[in-house]
């Protein structure tokens, strides 16, 4: 294994060098950084299957000459999976920038881009890998420049540059919490090193335990971006080149949902009173509701799927959150029935939310824009690129026999199973939770249905639209690849639970492979096969033998099938784009039922003709949707900082003397304190 994990990092290497040593021809260059992230991220996929089938786990380690910092990895269960994770939908993407890269020959550094590519891709390994604070700290800062770096590809935008610096501002601002539970944690062990967090000398009081458990909320939470620090997605992940943005939005995040997990399950031993768990869950809940409904408004795809990622981290966050409850009534097999589930969407999420953002990234390779008003009628044109999109618009909307379906429902069962909780006030907590949950999905197919529809459906509704050709043969083989991971997940979960178990058992205390998967492992049966039971092979059986009924059906009653064309009835006059159901126009009823929560505004402008006002020459209508969080929460912080920092500009008077005299008074008040 640590052959592997050799050969994982030098590819890494040797992919951030070798685009600046060969000739600056595009195709070179994209193949120079592809090759080596291709090799990097399959070693990373065997490393990971080896780490979660292993019956112990390796560590490895380099000296340092700097104190505290020891840079140790550790490859157990819970490191192997989110290892496994990082590396497929890596493996994806890179096969995918091999032919998506070329689209920047010319307006950027095609070299830059590769060698940045791989550099996140192993910063990204090295986080899920890290077993000592310091070393940690440092992949996650290296994570968070390099992916905004990608970030601002395109710098000479407006848009793009003030999307980078916002970016930037959050992610530091989340370190900056992280590493105030680092120093708590340091406190408790007199050390760095994750081995000794784990145990410590002398536990944290009651009170550095909670205040460890917010600080690590908050500064991951800002990266996995949990409502309401989820501001800077949708502006960042739409900015990034396109299979940066699968890997962003896939599993960068996910490097959060996996230092959650190691400190209140790893390191906090996984004792908590039951309000943390009911936090997590009330924030999922909140995070899933509102992602989705943000996400219905947008017409430009990429941010679509950007919101996206905040409904399904909520998601994440609603299995953990239960499990968190349960583990802190001692209901250990429920514990770990809701850490599988978020586990699994955790995957899930990573192959069909990658798979999107590679499917925009298509479109926008194709059509040069993002807004889905300007697209229409591309699955005539872009076959391929629409049955992969459309998998993984079934996976995300939780359809069967998809992956989305199965994980969703994992998490539904853990939320109804808690009648046997004692309190009163969680008994009905987790069902409403499950009753949000419900009405997200509902809209998440609503949303999906309008992307799809408006965009590959009809008739095209621009020129690029009418012009755009099917993406090259390595974008194909990219998005396939992640579709075929969809299904296989969807149709197979016996294959991954088993191992996903591995990974639950020393964090939750218990194994219940056993009790998850019934009739030998062909249906799931979470905990109790009496609450109920799934079979997903049998359930995809019976849709696909329903499909070959109804087609026996056609044959049958129907006539020989042959393909018969229409002109469709246009009440006398000829079809054109313009009658077309647009995206603005699908989701107007929704807006209207959720109008408390959007408050929208509109701004109708009519031309009429210069002859008479009784006819309109040209309207032009316009309607926006209230930023409530940046208008309510960050708008007037940043407001008071500026105010502040206004206030405090009279310390910097521009005199020598004044700036000795602080340090004096400084030094004097730290001998007193010291004293």
């Amino acid at each position: 294994m640590l052959n592997l994990l050799w050969i994982l990092l030098g590819s890494y290497v040797v992919g951030i060098l070798l685009p600046f040593c060969l000739p600056r021809r595009a195709e070179v260059q994209s193949l120079s950084a592809g090759v080596p992230a291709v090799v990097a991220t399959s070693a990373g996929v065997v490393l990971g299957l080896l780490g979660l089938t292993s019956s112990g786990f390796i560590t490895g380690s380099l000296a340092s000459t700097i104190p505290l910092l020891a840079f140790t990895i550790r490859i157990d269960p819970l490191a192997a999976f989110f290892l496994l994770t990082i590396s497929l939908a890596g493996l994806a993407a890179s096969i995918y920038a091999l032919g998506y890269v070329r689209h920047f020959d010319g307006r950027a550094s095609v070299s830059t881009i590769g060698s940045l590519f791989n550099g996140f891709l192993c910063s990204m390994t090295l986080v899920v890998l890290a077993d000592n604070g310091f070393f940690f700290l440092i992949a996650w800062e290296l994570m968070s420049l390099l992916s905004y770096f990608l970030v601002v590809t395109e710098h000479e935008k407006t848009e793009v540059r003030y999307a980078g610096l916002f970016y930037l501002i959050m992610t530091h601002v989340g370190t900056a919490f992280i590493i105030v539970a680092f120093l708590i944690l340091f406190q408790g062990a007199g050390s760095f090193s994750f081995e000794i967090f784990r145990h410590p000398n002398q536990s944290l009081p009651e009170g550095m335990r909670t205040l460890a458990f917010l600080m690590a909320l908050i500064g991951f939470g800002t990266k996995a971006g949990i409502v309401p620090l989820h501001v800077w997605l949708p502006y960042a992940h739409p900015a990034a080149p396109s299979h940066i943005s699968a890997l962003m939005s896939g599993v960068m995040i996910k490097t959060a949902i996996y230092a959650l997990i190691r400190v209140y399950f790893d390191f906090l031993g996984g004792q908590f009173p039951w309000w943390w768990g009911f936090t997590v869950l009330f924030l999922g809940a909140t995070s899933a509701l509102l992602g989705v409904m943000y996400a219905l408004m947008e017409h430009d795809l990429k941010r679509l799927l950007a919101f996206h990622s905040v409904e399904n981290i909520g998601i994440i966050l609603l299995g953990i959150g239960a499990g968190m409850v349960f583990q802190s009534y001692g209901l250990k097999e429920l514990a770990a029935l809701g850490l599988l589930a978020g586990l699994y969407h955790t995957i899930n999420h990573a192959m069909f939310k990658a798979l999107l953002f590679l499917g925009a990234g298509s479109l926008l390779y194709a059509t040069h824009v993002r807004n889905i008003e300007e697209y229409g009628g591309l699955l005539r044109r872009m076959p391929w690129t629409g049955v992969f999109f459309l998998v993984g618009a079934v996976s995300i909307s939780a359809l069967p026999p998809t992956n989305g379906f199965v994980s969703e429902w994992l998490v539904f069962q853990s939320l109804f199973l808690s009648y046997q909780l004692p309190t009163a006030f969680l008994k009905l907590m987790l069902p409403i939770a499950a009753a949000i949950l419900a009405l997200t999905g509902v809209l998440a197919l609503a949303c999906f249905a309008k992307a799809f529809g408006i965009s590959f459906l009809a008739l095209a509704r621009s020129t690029q639209a009418r012009h755009a050709e099917e993406v090259p043969a390595p974008m194909l083989v990219g998005m396939g690849l992640l579709a075929a991971f969809c299904v296989v997940l969807g149709v197979a979960p016996m294959v991954m639970l088993p191992l996903l178990d591995r990974v639950v058992a020393p964090l939750a205390g218990i194994s219940i492979e056993g009790k998850v998967l019934a009739m030998d492992g062909w249906a799931l049966a979470p905990v109790n096969v009496e609450f109920s039971s799934l079979s997903t092979p049998a359930l995809s059986l019976l849709l696909m033998a329903l499909a070959l009924l109804g087609w026996g059906l056609a044959v049958t009653f129907g006539g020989r099938l042959r393909k018969r064309r229409y002109k469709t009835w246009s009440c006398g006059i000829n079809l054109t784009p313009r009658m077309e159901y647009t995206a603005t126009g699908f989701v107007q009823p929704i807006k209207r039922v959720f109008s408390t929560v959007y408050q929208p505004t509109a701004k109708l402008e009519t031309e009429f003709l210069h002859e008479s006002r009784y006819f309109a020459k040209r309207r032009h209508f316009e309607f926006h949707i209230e930023p409530i969080f940046e208008k309510y929460l960050y708008d007037p912080l940043v407001a008071f900082f500026t105010t502040l920092a206004d206030r405090l500009r009279v310390i910097q008077a521009g005199s020598l003397h004044l700036y000795l005299t602080y340090i004096f008074v400084t030094l004097i008040l730290l001998l007193l304190l010291a004293v």
